[in-house]
């Protein structure tokens, strides 16, 4: 039984996959990008993160412990000079397995391995989703009535004409009842000078 036996020998001698894993290392740093089965990819992860990770001491010998891995000037220069400083705050992680499938021929489980610093797309994406983010506190009074007063200024403005013709109808109004009120009074006067006139007509009648 394999029990405590992570390493997937990936059906290679030694040699072999120690050779296949330092080309798929190089060719990942130069590039930052390379398509490959699953398998791979994670047996990649485990052997090229902690070369990335040795890169951030920039000395001599990092630089040799970490070409006796790859056995490629190219890709230990491109490390040692471009990739440190993208994940010089990166605490691991370094790399992104996204799938892309299953393979026509061998239906094998397909993805592409990145350099998660290098991926321009997501890190756009990622900005844009902070900025659109909006805090929430209760101590936002000032933004809301800020953004509250053209809209109240304008409704102020749509009321104003409203308000001008409701005074103008109160005020008609006002003269109306005014002169309603004073046409009756004169009418009872004079109907109660009528009367009383009446009355002393027929007295003097009587005597």
């Amino acid at each position: 039984m394999r029990h405590n036996k992570k390493i997937n020998h990936l059906g290679r001698k030694s040699a072999h996959r120690k050779a296949m894993l330092a080309n798929m290392a190089s060719s990942l740093l130069v590039h930052k990008r390379i398509s490959t089965t699953l398998a791979k990819a994670k047996a990649l992860r485990m052997y090229v993160e902690p070369l990335i990770t040795k890169a951030k001491d920039d000395t001599t010998h990092s630089r040799r412990v970490v070409f006796s891995y790859l056995q490629d000037k190219e890709a230990v220069s491109e490390l040692f000079r471009e990739i440190s400083a993208k994940i010089a705050d990166r605490p691991g992680g370094y790399t992104r397995i996204l799938k892309t499938g299953n393979r026509l021929g061998d239906n094998a489980e397909m993805c592409i391995m990145e350099l998660v610093d290098y991926n321009e797309a997501m890190l756009a994406a990622k900005e844009d989703a902070g900025k659109a983010k909006k805090r929430r506190s209760r101590r936002g009074g000032a933004k809301k009535d800020e953004v509250a007063a053209p809209v109240k200024a304008k409704a102020t403005e749509k009321a104003k004409p409203a308000a001008a013709k409701k005074e103008v109808k109160v005020v008609e109004e006002a003269k109306v009842m005014e002169e309603v009120k004073e046409t009756p009074v004169a009418e009872t006067e004079t109907q109660i000078e009528g009367t009383k006139a009446e009355e002393t007509a027929e007295e003097k009648k009587e005597d």
